[in-house]
């Protein structure tokens, strides 16, 4: 009895959606136990890790010269190895309260988009920072299974999955995926959007942090009733002082179009390429979005109106993806066709 307990301590299964943007965390028999974002300050010469999430988000744009503030994951991808198996080991002990013995079993969310290569460097960061045993899930059919869609039955149902560096859409049937198509194009490039905007029409810099902020404020993809307005601070480009803006909703839908319109592309695509059987069943259901850029204003409406389908925004949006891979860890003796 007493070893039964310490064993299952030393055990603990773990899903895990490594976002761009955030990385959530849950663990079997307990839930979401940690979502924080993907960012990691380490000490430039002595190569140590200062502040890992929260923390380390805070320090970004802001840090002293041998301080850096890293973003390890881009695209949905891993661009800095070393730095996300430091993060990924942070994770993993703070979730079991710092013991340096536990190996547990981890579900790791992908996008369907990443090479094989890539795939490889996920599953090695995970088992560099202690996993023992390690199952990649694509994002998509993760946020389906977490957005409760009864993906085993015999009929379409398709996901549209908006991360921080990834859109992903897929059409589900009988457990697989019939269909699936993903862009590098997510939270941040609708960041990077807003960036380039303010510079260009308004000789304004701004940072990450300002531009994801204006984006929860007042982004939106669809007109709205109300216009809505907010000061953005930043620095002038010509003459390189600080300066205040107002800018209105309907500025930063415009700035936003280049984008969403990728997006909607990507969508059209892949109900064009979906079997006919399949499309007349995802009419009736709708479709279904998930991921934090589906937060966006307007977003499910505009793809409503631009493919004549019903959209229906997730309970969760942003934790979907995660709660399918703790789902997956429930079932994994039933789902163990994905390795």
């Amino acid at each position: 009895m007493v070893f039964g307990r310490f064993s299952n301590s030393f055990s603990n299964d773990i899903g895990i959606d490594l976002g761009t943007s955030n990385t959530l965390v849950y663990v079997r028999g307990r839930g979401i136990v940690l979502s924080e974002p993907s960012v990691v300050a380490v000490h430039s010469s002595a190569k140590k890790v200062l502040a890992v999430g929260q923390e380390a988000k805070r320090m970004l744009g802001r840090t002293p010269g041998e301080i850096i503030a890293i973003r390890p994951m881009k695209d949905g991808v891993i661009s800095d190895f070393e730095t996300v198996e430091k993060m990924i080991k942070y994770f993993f002990q703070k979730v079991h309260n710092r013991k340096a013995l536990v190996r547990p079993r981890v579900v790791i969310g992908i996008p369907s988009c990443i090479t094989e290569v890539e795939k490889r460097a996920v599953r090695e960061s995970a088992e560099q920072a202690g996993a023992r045993e390690i199952y990649l899930i694509e994002e998509s059919l993760a946020a389906a299974i977490g957005a409760n869609i009864p993906i085993q039955e015999p009929a379409g149902h398709m996901i549209i999955d908006i991360g921080g560096g990834t859109s992903e859409i897929s059409v589900i049937s009988l457990g697989g995926m019939v269909i699936t198509n993903a862009i590098r194009v997510g939270g941040d490039e609708f960041d990077e959007a807003i960036i380039n905007h303010m510079k260009k029409i308004h000789n304004l810099i701004i940072g990450e942090s300002t531009a994801e902020e204006v984006k929860i404020t007042i982004g939106n993809v669809y007109p709205e009733k109300e216009v809505k307005k907010v000061e953005i601070r930043g620095r002038d480009s010509i003459s390189g002082l600080p300066r205040i803006l107002t800018v209105d909703s309907v500025e930063i839908r415009e700035a936003l179009q280049e984008p969403t319109n990728m997006v909607l592309e990507e969508i059209k695509k892949t109900l064009d390429q979906t079997p006919p059987e399949l499309a007349a069943d995802i009419v009736e259901r709708g479709i279904v979005m998930t991921g934090g850029g589906s937060l966006l204003r307007g977003f499910p409406k505009l793809i409503s109106k631009e493919t004549g389908v019903p959209v229906i925004l997730a309970e969760n949006p942003l934790t979907c993806v995660v709660l399918g891979t703790g789902k997956f860890l429930e079932e994994l003796r039933y789902m163990k066709k994905v390795k």
